[in-house]
């Protein structure tokens, strides 16, 4: 049986103002109050589906919990991480530490980026804006994770608007993910259960089919001998699509990709379309590790991050760079997977970062096209 209610978790300063300096601000304590009474209003069909956490309300724990473990344990219980964002840490243990703001929202991103939402009130050139130095590290965090949209919020309205407007999307968001989890086929029946039945060769093709037709559904992408040239931060890039049909320990379905960047240079004269690249997307049946991906570059010094798509690794020396997408059992997951690791490089900024690799990867492998001549 599903959940009751939805869990929200709202982060933020309590003493805090806002807006700064207006004659109606007033501290974020009695803000959060009002988005809790606001929310917990709202309904759907008839029916009030959210549930508010602020520390506020929040009965009083035992002494074997601090209020840091307190408010971290409710950052990993919510569905949904709203953070109103006004540049301050929080409090912390010691000068050293990070703020509790600081950690709640690094939790949130370690345990699900997904359900992570901000709604930013911060206003860095007012002369009360938070300047601690756990406020600047806790500034630069949030700078990298690059989670804001919409223009300037200057009173509490709104404020109360944007924050309906973020819980909106995030609901339908979770909607939407989970729809797309419902539709995916379990082993034992369905799409998955016919790609299972396949032998190796057969289910190394659809899978890569797969990919290909995930990328070149993306406008802008075209499909091409080598792979599919697709769109990323405004330039061309060539991704080569690839598959391992079955577990990753299976050394037989391993060896049908094995290490495929060292057959970049043989694609030059179709990268000289983009000069970008190549990435290696590869889809793997099951599940992909860290310790397997870092196998299969060959060495370990290189960038290695694990997501819910499954693992991307950049080597920055030689400009390698690998997705390895998990638990492709059928073309509906494998589809979502990979346009969640698409997503993702949006959301960090990576993409900025894969467009410059795979443009210096193009300069590479072309010289070493020209040495094997």
């Amino acid at each position: 049986m599903a959940r009751a209610k939805i869990k929200i978790m709202i982060s933020s300063r309590c003493s805090d103002k806002f807006p700064l300096g207006a004659d109606q601000a007033q501290p974020l304590s009695q803000t959060r109050k009002d988005l809790k009474k606001l929310l917990e209003a709202e309904e759907i069909l008839g029916r009030k589906i959210f549930e508010v956490w602020i520390n506020e309300d929040a009965p009083p724990e035992p002494g074997n919990k601090d209020s840091l473990a307190t408010c971290l344990e409710a950052v990993k219980n919510a569905d949904i991480l709203l953070v109103l964002y006004n540049g301050n840490a929080g409090w912390s243990v010691d000068q050293t530490g990070n703020g509790i703001c600081h950690d709640e929202l690094m939790t949130g991103f370690s345990d699900a980026p997904g359900k992570v939402t901000a709604v930013s009130i911060f206003n860095p050139e007012h002369e009360d804006s938070p300047s601690s130095e756990n406020d600047k590290k806790f500034q630069t965090y949030v700078d990298a994770l690059n989670l804001f949209r919409g223009g300037e919020i200057k009173d509490i309205d709104g404020l109360k608007d944007r924050v309906k407007e973020a819980i909106r999307e995030m609901a339908l968001k979770l909607m939407h993910d989970g729809s797309k989890e419902a539709r995916k086929s379990a082993g034992d029946s369905g799409p998955a259960l016919d790609w299972t039945r396949m032998n190796f060769s057969d289910r190394h093709q659809v899978m890569v089919n797969a990919v290909s037709s995930s990328l070149t559904g993306l406008k802008g992408a075209e499909k091409i001998e080598a792979g599919v040239v697709t769109p990323i931060n405004g330039t061309k890039v060539l991704f080569i699509p690839n598959a391992i049909p079955s577990a990753y320990t299976v050394s037989a379905a391993r060896e049908m990709v094995g290490q495929p960047f060292l057959k970049d240079h043989q694609k030059v004269e179709e990268l000289r379309k983009t000069k970008a690249g190549p990435v290696h997307l590869i889809a793997c049946q099951k599940t992909i590790t860290e310790a397997q991906a870092m196998k299969l570059l060959g060495f370990p010094d290189a960038t290695i991050v694990q997501s819910a798509f499954g693992v991307y690794v950049s080597d920055n020396i030689q400009k390698i760079q690998l997705c390895l997408i998990a638990n492709c059992k059928d073309v509906s997951s494998t589809r979502h997977n990979v346009q969640r690791f698409l997503e993702w490089l949006n959301k960090t900024g990576e993409a900025e970062l894969l467009v410059s690799r795979a443009k210096s990867r193009y300069k590479i492998v072309k010289t070493i096209e020209e040495e094997a001549r």
